[in-house]
């Protein structure tokens, strides 16, 4: 198990990497800077092998043990991307780059992975092949799909995937994990209700879209409360609502919903879509309108295996006292679960103290955090493949 005091002795030069990262946040598959950075890194700390481009931005970094007698490969995954918001957070390395931030702390994901690559580089103890995996687009970009679709699996024989992620409001140096589904799919639907339009001050004249709309808005919220099993998970959210129309007394002909829908489990996700589907058109029906609805399915459910995530608890309770292992589900999605579904594996969150939510102008990621997540990614290289 690699030292936490390793980690600490990397601290201030890890720190360093992930400010300049959050410093300078990049979107979705636009991760050019951050990811020739994370190369240059990699290839400075001796890595046997760097590739770029996997996944279109994305950068492999390979790192073989002292010994290599039973041909194990463990893959580790960090993801690079920021997201669109403008940074509130009065930092002194904030972002520089208006209306982008590192708002969920992929910065520090990239850093810890980076201190765990140096590490292992350095003392290459365990029986096998690391596999360090920085990702794009994982913020509704679906990179962790696209680097699978570019032979990320096959192509390194990669039989086992780790991730983490950062969470805030659990103290810093804790764990949280569970078996099973531990983040949603993610789905989105769009509603097109088309009606009669006119003037307000005659309704008689008119199929009122908005009346429409807000039926069917208030009818979707049956279908968790009353089609889905109390004792499963699900969310139906309408989210946006917009017209062509700006005036006071216009009742549109065309109003449109936008949304998502969250499910853990794939009989749920099934009842989720055809659900909505019924309920807007045949709701749409009884006012004499019509619902047109495209449903799109997203990032699958995050699923951690059984024996992997035994193996990810095992590590975590090596490094801290603080390890939840039926941490509740969370609504969220989470696209290394592309990753899961190629081949077993497990994900944790590491705690990140009492800091705003991720996705918040005001978050920050914790770089007293930095050791523990370090140190789990290290720990699952030389716990599942221990040196000859």
């Amino acid at each position: 198990m690699p030292p936490k005091n390793r980690f600490a002795e990397l601290l201030p030069e890890i720190t360093a990497w992930r400010r300049d990262f959050h410093e300078h946040p990049e979107l979705l598959y636009d991760v050019h800077r951050t990811a020739a950075r994370v190369a240059e890194l990699l290839r400075e700390f001796g890595c046997d092998e760097v590739t770029e481009g996997i996944g279109q931005t994305g950068v492999v970094g390979v790192i073989r043990g002292r010994t290599d007698t039973r041909g194990r490969v463990i893959g580790l995954r960090a993801d690079m991307d920021a997201l669109p918001i403008i940074e509130q957070t009065g930092l002194d390395y904030a972002s520089k780059t208006p209306g982008k931030m590192h708002a969920c702390g992929h910065d520090g994901h990239t850093a810890m992975l980076l201190g765990a690559a140096k590490y292992l580089a350095e003392t290459r103890n365990f029986d096998g092949t690391a596999i360090v995996i920085f990702q794009p687009a994982e913020e509704g970009g679906a990179g962790g799909d696209a680097m699978i679709q570019d032979g990320l699996t096959d192509r390194w024989g990669i039989q086992e995937y780790y991730g983490m992620h950062n969470m805030p409001g659990i103290p810093v140096g804790s764990f949280a994990i569970r078996e099973g589904g531990i983040m949603a799919a993610a789905d989105q639907f769009d509603i097109v209700v088309t009606g009669k339009g006119g003037h307000a001050a005659k309704p008689q004249e008119v199929i009122d879209t908005v009346l429409v709309t807000a039926h069917i808005i208030t009818a979707l919220q049956s279908i968790v409360s009353r089609n889905i099993d109390p004792l499963k998970n699900g969310v139906v959210s309408a989210c946006v609502v917009t017209t062509d129309s700006t005036a006071h007394n216009v009742i549109p002909q065309v109003v449109k919903i936008k949304g998502t829908a969250r499910s853990l489990d794939p009989d749920v996700r099934d009842q989720l879509e055809e659900g909505i589907t019924r309920v807007a058109v045949n709701t749409a029906a009884a006012f004499g309108a019509t619902a047109a609805v495209t449903y799109e399915r997203g990032y699958p459910v995050t699923r951690n295996h059984p024996s992997e995530t035994g193996y990810a608890i095992d590590v975590a309770r090596a490094i801290s006292p603080d390890v939840n292992t039926d941490v509740a589900p969370m609504m969220g999605g989470e696209d290394f679960s592309y990753m899961l579904e190629s081949r077993p594996g497990a994900y944790i969150f590491v705690g990140n103290g009492d800091t705003a939510m991720v996705h918040h102008p005001a978050y920050n990621f914790s770089d007293e955090a930095i050791p523990f997540g370090s140190s789990w990614y290290a720990g699952m290289v030389e716990s599942r493949m221990p040196a000859a």
